[in-house]
């Protein structure tokens, strides 16, 4: 069973032996936004909403809970928790990757150093891969021990927890008997060293973050607890955990260096394997540990996109323009894709890769008295392809050029998307017949950790197709695209 706890909904996906899915439960999450900038989320709901779809799902499945062999974990990442060790009280909300209340902190950051003189970004980039921003974990914890009141005595008197959301998942599910997490997830914290996998001692100093917070690391396939039978009926190791684009990589058998993905959800997220090669990107993209299995790290390169999916959410929620997301398809076919020079710049929460402005705010530019609904909803749609052209770009000026990419995601269900994929990053697209790789990910995991998957061949001989999405736009569109969302780039950023 695959727990895939992400920041839009908590679902709970059921796999038979040969990889086909025998249940689904889905329950959407909620975002709290406090002020400008700032996004959070009740722990309880997550918790509670894991528990109902895992329960749901065992119960849709036929199955008893004995029959499920493992348990693997997925989650969105760099959401951060602080807990109570004797009660599992949560000090505050959970605070979310899209959160950017640290944002004034990491100014300052880039221009601090440590005490033998070295830049603070350029010891993070060397240890964690990472560069400085707000979207981290780091800027996320230091502040609830700052500002949480009696948060900062108690960590130093080790009564706390800090964890993403699979180390608070694993405390809740194991009754508080095991405060861990896998290298997927610690690599996205910025207090742990990739290169050599271990919490930065240097970093938790600059921080200041008590060591005795922190989860033990183990491998992405291991023994991580035990789920109580109070739980889901029976007790069901854990056995595998990743960060969500992690896991969605391993989802889609990108397990071959230079074989990439791109995931469709909240945010954009595209992923290049590495292999045992830890990436240096000279264009502000990330390293990170893409899977750890039997000790051995495998790194990965990736672009990361704050607003894809939830670009398509406001469009119903805020401005009423679409009743549900299958609308935006067939507006972007009445207007043939062609948007009549009308760009989205979706920067509600700051621009990430390859930018990193988290003070840039969103931008609907190129209007006039003919611009209609239609052609709005299709410049919101080309944002979310565009900005993936800018991560491609970046790839390739790195060394990891990008010819055929793997898709994956809530979103790519809209064919129109595909194809304007396609079109506007001129590479061959692939759509796989489950689109939900986040979760396969973890079953793929979990059935490792258990031995019911001898290898990784086993898991990439499941992987299958669905459709494959080529270019059709000349060249000359293309630039005509390319030009124009650089341009009101420019304008987002200046304003």
């Amino acid at each position: 069973m695959a727990l895939d706890q992400g920041t839009s909904s908590s679902r709970a996906i059921i796999y038979d032996s040969a990889g086909q899915s025998v249940a689904v439960a889905q329950a959407d999450i909620d975002l709290v936004f406090p002020q400008d900038g700032w996004v959070e989320q009740d722990p309880e709901q997550l918790w509670q909403s894991i528990l109902a779809v895992g329960r749901q799902a065992i119960a849709e499945s036929g199955l008893v809970p004995t029959d499920i062999a493992a348990i693997g974990i997925t989650n969105q990442r760099e959401t951060t928790l602080l807990w109570d060790r004797a009660t599992g009280d949560c000090v505050y909300n959970a605070v979310v990757w899209q959160d950017r209340r640290g944002a004034e902190r990491c100014v300052a950051m880039a221009n601090e150093t440590l005490a033998d003189g070295r830049a603070v970004d350029a010891v993070i980039s060397e240890a964690t891969g990472l560069i400085i921003d707000p979207y981290f974990s780091s800027t996320k914890l230091a502040w609830l021990l700052d500002n949480v009141e009696g948060a900062r005595q108690a960590a130093t008197n080790a009564q706390l927890c800090f964890g993403t959301v699979d180390s608070y998942l694993i405390w809740r599910l194991s009754n508080g008997r095991r405060h861990v997490t896998d290298a997927t997830n610690a690599s996205r914290t910025q207090l742990f060293d990739i290169n050599t996998q271990t919490w930065s001692a240097e970093l938790l100093a600059y921080f200041d973050i008590p060591n005795t917070l922190l989860p033990e690391v183990l491998d992405s396939a291991a023994d991580f607890a035990i789920a109580d039978t109070e739980w889901f009926g029976a007790p069901i190791p854990i056995t595998g955990v990743a960060g969500d684009q992690q896991s969605a990589l391993i989802g889609q058998a990108c397990f071959a260096p230079g074989m990439s993905k791109s995931t469709y959800g909240t945010g954009c997220f595209a992923m290049t394997n590495t292999g045992q090669q830890r990436p240096r990107s000279n264009q502000r993209l990330l390293a990170t540990v893409s899977y750890r299995l039997r000790g051995q790290t495998t790194y990965a390169l990736e672009g990361s996109i704050f607003v894809a999916g939830v670009a398509i959410k406001w469009l119903r929620d805020q401005l009423n323009l679409i009743a549900d997301a299958a609308e935006t398809q067939a507006a972007f076919e009445r207007c043939n894709g062609d948007a009549q020079g009308v760009f989205v710049v979706p920067a509600f929460t700051g621009l990430g890769a390859p930018h990193w402005q988290p003070s840039v705010r969103g931008l609907i530019t190129g209007l006039t008295l003919d611009s209609n609904r239609d052609q709005v909803i299709t410049a919101t749609l080309q944002s979310v392809v565009l900005q993936t052209q800018e991560l491609l770009q970046a790839m390739a000026q790195d060394g990891a050029s990008v010819e055929t990419l793997r898709i994956d995601g809530g979103m790519v269900v809209n064919d129109a998307l595909c194809q304007c994929l396609a079109d506007i990053l001129n590479v061959q697209v692939q759509r796989p017949v489950d689109v939900e790789t986040t979760a396969r990910g973890a079953a793929i995991l979990a059935a490792l950790g258990c031995g019911q998957l001898v290898d990784l061949t086993d898991a990439a001989n499941s992987w299958q197709l669905d459709q494959t999405f080529s270019p059709q736009m000349s060249a000359e569109r293309r630039q005509q695209l390319l030009d124009g969302y650089a341009r009101a780039v420019i304008q987002a950023m200046a304003s």
